[in-house]
């Protein structure tokens, strides 16, 4: 089948989880025979608009946009994108991921005969780096993903509980995977370089956007006195330089706080795999890639109690800590810190839910099945040596929930 895909910034994926996904889902989906047309943005992927470049079997077109101006670029791209994949090519199925994009579901749902699939990695109107006039139409997209989509994919049960309350909208559930880290130098010369000791430190991985509260690990860590450990905080700023700047205020050039900027390939993998714990802070999330990955890697792991987190976490699985508050971060930190058998023992429990109930087969098994419902021909949908997909529920099938 031909399929397009509508909200990402592009691939290969630099910053951004939904580009993750795609880099993870999209090439799995050309390997199996399916044709998939990303329509990406020139201020992401540096390409002319004219002609696509190739990621693992997939096209990437870039269209052009306006950097300069937080959020035209997603809307301009997303609508450019909506209106190719309508009336100038012929798609089976049309992806559109994140609510802003969704902006534009309608006009492939009322003007076409794709099917169209709706993504929902978070819930982008409670992002603080939106302005008021930006959230309102994130809402507005949400609003629109609802009524003109054929489904709407959710990507933890915390999400398919809020579409059922807020809109009386079923959802399908189909949770992310991890993606699995470069080899890393073994003899940790890049961490060491950066300063750090081997399983000696904290390390926070993301956006440093307000909602990830890097802010609140900040001002934790530093309350943590002769602990003997350090903080790494590994990512860049998401049109958000100036909290960027509060955040280095705050460490006021503390050398206990090491600020890497975005790592990737194997000096990622090295920096998150010396880390003695892994911390997540967030005040919102979908289901977040970095801590899925983080407890692949068997990282013992703290984090803010948020529904999301509590779904990975739960059943000791995991240290959480009450979402924004400073003095019960402290106390769970100290804990951890205090504790390391007791870490190690929740990190192996982890790491094997994780391999157990969180992979990118299973969410490529799952989203082609859901396309074959959607087109007529659930029967084309696997392979017949392949046991149906479980976790999906739809309004047309009322299959069981996933336990992941």
């Amino acid at each position: 089948m031909r399929i397009a895909v509508i909200g990402a910034k592009g691939l290969p994926p630099g910053q951004g989880g939904i580009e993750h996904y795609c880099a993870q889902v999209y090439p799995r989906m050309v390997a199996a025979g399916h044709d998939v047309d990303i329509y990406g943005r020139t201020s992401y992927t540096g390409m002319p608009w004219s002609e696509p470049c190739d990621f693992s079997g997939v096209r990437v077109f870039s269209i052009p946009a306006l950097p300069k101006i937080k959020g035209a670029d997603a809307i301009i791209s997303s609508g450019i994108g909506a209106f190719v994949s309508t009336f100038l090519r012929r798609y089976d199925v049309i992806h559109i991921h994140a609510l802003g994009p969704a902006l534009f579901c309608w006009l492939p749902f009322l003007f076409s005969s794709s099917k169209v699939v709706v993504y929902c990695h978070g819930l982008d109107w409670q992002r603080v780096k939106w302005g008021r006039f930006s959230s309102s139409l994130i809402r507005l997209g949400e609003k629109l993903a609802v009524r003109y989509s054929n489904e709407m994919v959710v990507v933890s049960q915390e999400l398919r509980r809020y579409f059922w309350e807020t809109h009386g909208h079923e959802t399908v559930y189909i949770p992310n995977g991890p993606a699995q880290y470069s080899p890393s130098d073994q003899d940790f010369s890049f961490g060491k370089r950066l300063g750090l000791d081997p399983g000696k430190y904290l390390v926070f991985l993301g956006r440093l956007v307000p909602e990830k509260c890097p802010d609140l690990l900040i001002e934790a860590f530093l309350r943590l006195k002769e602990c003997g450990w350090k903080l790494a905080i590994v990512g860049g700023n998401s049109d958000t330089s100036a909290f960027q700047d509060r955040l280095s205020g705050l460490a006021q050039s503390d050398p206990r706080v090491i600020f890497t900027g975005v790592l990737r390939g194997r000096y990622l993998a090295e920096v998150v795999r010396g880390a003695g714990i892994f911390v997540l802070p967030s005040e919102v999330e979908g289901l977040p890639l970095a801590m899925l990955e983080a407890m692949q890697e068997g990282l013992p792991i703290v984090a803010s109690d948020i529904p999301p987190h509590q779904q990975l976490l739960g059943d000791r699985r995991g240290v959480m800590f009450r979402s924004l508050d400073l003095d019960d971060c402290i106390d769970k930190l100290t804990w951890a810190m205090g504790h390391p058998d007791e870490m190690e023992a929740m990190s192996q429990v982890a790491q094997s839910y994780v391999r157990q109930n969180y992979n990118w087969e299973r969410v490529v098994r799952d989203a082609n099945h859901l396309h074959f419902m959607l087109l007529g021909s659930a029967s084309e949908a696997m392979p017949v040596n392949v046991s149906p997909p479980q976790g999906i529920i739809t309004k047309k099938s009322k299959m069981s929930v996933s336990q992941g």
